[in-house]
């Protein structure tokens, strides 16, 4: 009796077909289709399972129907599942997600943003280290480049698809160790690769800077020794005077736009006399980013094959010039345009002055706290300017300007070694340092390592030694009734040096002769031991107090 009793149940079978897409246009992505079938031939015709009307809604159930109702469902799900675990197996974490999201196209647009979500690149910084006779000229360095002109000593280079020798090798890293020797200077490089096949290249990084270019074999009219391998760009790779960034770049040049030139020529002039003369081409540039993803992307970078000035001892051991301005041309810029990072960068010097520190690119590195922030100045040099109202040494206040009231303008400069201000300013630092002679330091005009150097009576082995006796620099910036004032605080070893002779320098010097006199320039020297952003989304310049030894 109850086998017939089972016969007569009707069976029921569930059934998951999951067709996956061609493998031409996997974008159609993948198609799950569930159904059940009963052996109901012998059966007489049932009523669906409808819910009655509300109002005839019986207070209990009848138990066969719930099983009914219950069977082909908990099969259905069991299969659906199970079929949904072995595709996952197979299937890559993002096709999980997609698939996990088939019934909510929403969702499969928020994965799809959040792949083209912009990047962040940390960069090793090294310390640029001295080099025998040279290092008094050099440690003198102050960037802040500009176009100048063309044309009058370009080059036409050579058609060559070769790469450069074989020993140079390659890799798509970023991020390479290197050395240097006794004497620190406080100027900082970093690594980056490009071309094809990537080859390494040191570039010291310069935020007053618009491009970035590499010593270049086109040939070489006068190039310093450099770390690797002149950088030699294919004859396809040479930019044309079409192009829009050759039209940008010779615009802004005291010579204007050579729309007859066969390739883009260019001269950048420094605030030291120095000056580059090169070409542009645009070329593989290879990042790795935070997350450990390769990104390639084409870049303009200059073929610079004519240096002048003190330009040449600073390329002895790198390669060339990472322009990290506000230019359109500028790296952070350009990369910013092609959706790979916000355009925001950021560099941390530890304080020491040995261990180098790091810089980025992206605004994922950048603290969410204990940031102090200012706005960002928009002017036609792209340098990053804020207004200062006040500088102090102690409680003394300096003057900014003699021949000006009211705030004054800073420049942060990574590509200049010491800190330079404005006329006033320095004159009255100096008239107030003068009483440190009362602790026994007398000025030693016989050291010539800069301006102004102290012989202690006691052995000095770190500026931590002589701090005490030197007070800190206070920078103030807003002082209006209606805004919080913020402040940038310079302890001595942020102006202070130790030089061959054991004697205490001041790496402060008088800027009258850069940027007409009116401005301070923040060099390397003053924003060590500190983490500074300059963002370029939300036009703002921030720092915070850090050991620089890794990204919080």
């Amino acid at each position: 009796m109850a086998s017939g009793d089972d016969e007569d149940q009707p069976q029921l079978k569930a059934y998951v077909i999951i067709t996956l897409p061609p493998t031409d246009n996997p974008s159609l992505g993948k198609t799950i289709t569930a159904f059940t079938l009963t052996n109901l031939q012998n059966q007489p015709p049932q009523q669906p399972l409808l819910p009655p009307p509300p109002s005839r809604l019986p207070i209990s159930s009848d138990r066969t129907r719930d099983t009914l109702i219950a069977r082909p469902i908990w099969a259905v799900l069991g299969i659906a599942f199970f079929a949904l675990i072995t595709l996952c197996s197979l299937q890559s974490p993002q096709s999980f997600l997609k698939f996990a999201s088939l019934e909510s196209s929403t969702e499969v647009d928020r994965n799809d943003d959040d792949d083209k979500k912009p990047n962040s690149f940390i960069f090793p910084l090294y310390p640029k280290l001295g080099f025998g006779e040279m290092w008094r000229m050099r440690d003198m360095e102050v960037k802040l480049g500009r176009f100048m002109m063309f044309g009058a000593k370009s080059a036409v280079l050579p058609v060559d698809d070769g790469g450069l020798p074989s020993k140079v090798t390659a890799s798509n890293s970023a991020v390479l160790p290197v050395n240097g020797d006794e004497l620190r200077d406080g100027l900082y490089y970093t690594q980056i690769h490009v071309g094809n096949p990537p080859r390494p290249y040191f570039l010291d990084i310069d935020t007053g800077s618009d491009l970035t270019w590499i010593q270049c074999d086109a040939p070489c009219t006068s190039c310093a020794k450099g770390a690797h391998p002149y950088y030699k760009p294919a004859r396809g790779n040479i930019l044309s005077s079409k192009d829009s960034f050759c039209y940008d770049v010779q615009h802004n040049s005291k010579s204007g736009y050579c729309e007859s030139c066969s390739q883009c020529d260019y001269e950048i002039e420094y605030a030291d006399h120095s000056s580059s003369l090169g070409v542009l081409s645009r070329d593989d540039l290879h990042l790795v980013a935070i997350n450990d993803s390769s990104i390639n992307s084409k870049v303009i970078i200059g073929c610079a094959y004519d240096q002048q000035g003190i330009l040449l001892n600073s390329l002895t051991k790198t390669d060339g010039i990472l322009g990290l301005s506000r230019a359109k041309v500028s790296l952070p810029s350009q990369l910013a345009k092609q959706g790979i990072i916000d355009n925001v960068i950021g560099h941390c010097l530890t304080s020491d002055s040995v261990s180098g520190g790091y810089m980025f690119l992206g605004g994922d590195i950048v603290p969410q706290a204990k940031m102090s922030w200012v706005p960002m100045l928009n002017d036609a040099s792209m340098n990053y300017l804020a207004e200062v109202s006040r500088v102090t040494y102690g409680s003394k206040q300096l003057g900014l300007d003699r021949y000006k009231k009211g705030n004054g303008r800073i420049v942060f400069d990574s590509g200049s070694s010491y800190t330079y201000f404005t006329r006033q300013a320095y004159s009255d630092l100096v008239s107030m340092l003068k009483d440190v002679s009362h602790d026994g330091f007398i000025q030693d005009a016989s050291d010539t390592t800069l301006p102004i150097c102290w012989q202690s009576k006691i052995p000095i082995r770190s500026i931590k030694d002589v701090g005490k006796f030197f007070k800190p620099l206070t920078l103030q910036f807003g002082r209006k009734w209606w805004t919080i004032s913020t402040y940038l605080q310079i302890p001595p070893e942020g102006y202070l040096i130790i030089s061959n002779k054991g004697n205490v320098c001041l790496g402060i010097l008088d800027g009258s002769d850069l940027l007409d006199g009116s401005h301070i320039i923040l060099g390397d020297i003053s924003m060590r031991g500190n983490l500074i952003v300059y963002d370029n989304v939300r036009h703002k310049v921030g720092w915070m107090r850090s050991d620089c030894v890794n990204p919080k």
